[in-house]
């Protein structure tokens, strides 16, 4: 069962998570931050893992090391729960639109971690959350997951509608890269053998 569980404990956040990539798409999340737990959510649900993820964070800093860190241990449950990642596709992509955004995600579960994130949003905060920590999560859960990651939004004018597309297309491009090859025969889908 390609399944993990995380447990983090700093200064700045206490986090609880589990995973298994091989669920149906149902998450609990309770990060204290209401548009990060919807975005996990659609994560879960888009890609068809099983997410069960608290954080205790220090909020009356304000939003970033919760956010942050919660990209840090989802990508660790990641690369745990994979494991040497034998008869995976290893790639997956999407071209994901939400009304009138359209945002393209790219992944290789390659074991090198590296992040390439075009999306520009046209306001500082949907509702109390700041913009700028949608990048920070994707930057730390690129790194900790060990995948190379794309994230391009095409257009958009909604920050909402960008994010979702954002995390949404991730899901979907995942859920593909994740996915046992039966043709791979428990073999590691990389000329060197190793990922």
């Amino acid at each position: 069962m390609r399944t993990a569980e995380i447990t983090r404990k700093t200064n700045e956040t206490d986090i609880r998570l589990s995973l298994n990539l091989d669920g149906s798409g149902q998450a609990r999340a309770a990060t204290g931050i209401g548009f990060l737990d919807h975005m996990l959510d659609l994560l879960a649900r888009h890609a068809l893992f099983d997410i069960d993820v608290t954080v205790t964070g220090d909020l009356a800093v304000d939003q970033h090391h919760s956010t942050e860190d919660c990209g840090i241990v989802l990508g660790q449950a990641l690369r745990q729960a994979l494991g040497p990642k034998t008869g995976i596709v290893r790639y997956g992509d999407s071209l994901l639109p939400m009304d009138e955004t359209l945002t393209r995600v790219a992944v290789d579960v390659s074991g090198r971690p590296f992040l390439v994130f075009r999306t520009v949003f046209p306001t500082e905060k949907i509702g109390g959350f700041d913009c700028e920590l949608v990048r920070e999560w994707f930057q730390a859960f690129a790194v900790n997951a060990g995948i190379t990651l794309h994230v391009e939004t095409l257009y958009g004018d909604n920050s909402h509608h960008i994010a979702e597309s954002c995390f949404k297309g991730l899901a979907r491009a995942l859920r593909r890269a994740v996915a046992e090859d039966p043709r791979e025969a428990g073999r590691i889908p990389s000329t060197k053998g190793a990922l």
